[in-house]
């Protein structure tokens, strides 16, 4: 097996205020979906109550509003050869002006950055970085992060274990 086949939903919120809150029923539909990503809409339309014609519907409004985002198929990174994650804490020169939106863009450009953060504090962004091995991190460390634009400092903090890893929401 090379990887690991998830598919997992991702939920916008809902604002106060805004035109559309969710339903209980969408609530109940998007929790059972949430645990079980590969439920038929019958099955689904069983454990939330309600029939299959009405979750369809309810799932189609819950995407074209914005609720749902969308599907993504989670790999497993070790089985197909990276086995190496670091956490790279990065604050930025922001002395100039465009030092966030310079590092941004060309950090986006780096295929081994799976995930870019932003913070307020005394850290500026945070980036989640694969490798293969130590030897293709320090490459990647090197040629492409080091590089990068208006870095005032960089900590890196090397992944070791997951202990819990859970995209659902207590809806």
């Amino acid at each position: 097996f090379f990887f690991k086949h998830t598919t997992a939903y991702a939920i916008a919120s809902c604002l106060v205020g805004s035109e559309m809150c969710i339903r209980d029923r969408d609530k109940r539909i998007l929790r059972y979906l949430q645990n079980d990503p590969e439920s038929s809409v019958a099955k689904l339309a069983e454990e939330a109550a309600t029939t299959p014609s009405v979750v369809s519907r309810r799932l189609a409004s819950l995407q074209e509003t914005g609720y749902v985002l969308g599907h993504e198929l989670v790999l497993d990174w070790s089985a197909l050869g990276f086995e190496v994650q670091v956490s790279l804490r990065v604050t930025l020169d922001k002395t100039e002006p465009s030092a966030f939106n310079d590092f941004l863009r060309e950090a986006r450009k780096i295929k081994e950055v799976l995930e870019i953060q932003t913070f307020l504090g005394m850290v500026d962004v945070r980036l989640s970085v694969v490798a293969r091995d130590m030897e293709h991190y320090q490459q990647v460390y090197r040629d492409f992060i080091l590089v990068l634009p208006h870095i005032s400092d960089i900590e890196a903090l090397m992944h070791i274990s997951t202990i819990k890893m859970d995209r659902r929401l207590p809806i």
